[in-house]
């Protein structure tokens, strides 16, 4: 799917929320709960996947409901990327700790070309995690706000 600027305008047939997956590596769990708990009400518009440790935490801390997949280490970026391949994630927010080697650094390093090769929004830090979910909530905004307006189109290069 990820048709990351595609803003339809009211009177659209309604879509399914936007489905968001979450990924935190182990020393930077504590800056994704913090911006999770920030950004809890525009989460709360989505379908939220993560990762084993990560979904258990979210649930906890903020109370949103997050659909567990297997951990990072077990398969749980694998399945992610696998989803991403299938148009089933329409963006990913990979909290990633640049200075500690992973032992499952290949999967890794195919989820983020996997959502490259498919032009899937990425975020792998609390700076791009910031744009991309202001912008979905932009979306969010103009689809409930705009009536009777023509919908965004996304680039035909990108469709």
């Amino acid at each position: 799917m990820s048709e990351f600027l595609d803003c339809a305008g009211p009177g659209k047939v309604a879509e399914p929320p936007r489905r968001l997956a979450l990924i935190a590596h182990d020393n930077k769990k504590v800056d994704l709960v913090a911006w999770a708990t920030f950004n809890r009400d525009t989460l709360a518009g989505f379908s939220l996947t993560a990762t084993r440790h990560t979904a258990r935490l979210l649930e906890r801390k903020i109370g949103l409901p997050v659909e567990e997949l297997l951990s990072g280490p077990e398969g749980g970026d694998t399945q992610i990327a696998a989803r991403v391949a299938t148009r089933e994630v329409d963006a990913v927010f990979f909290f990633v700790d640049p200075l500690s080697a992973q032992p499952h650094e290949p999967d890794i390093r195919a989820l983020l070309r996997v959502c490259n090769v498919h032009n899937v929004a990425l975020a792998t830090n609390l700076a791009t995690a910031d744009l991309i979910i202001m912008a979905f909530a932009r979306c969010e905004e103009l689809r409930s706000s705009v009536v009777g307006s023509k919908p965004l189109v996304r680039h035909p290069r990108f469709t």
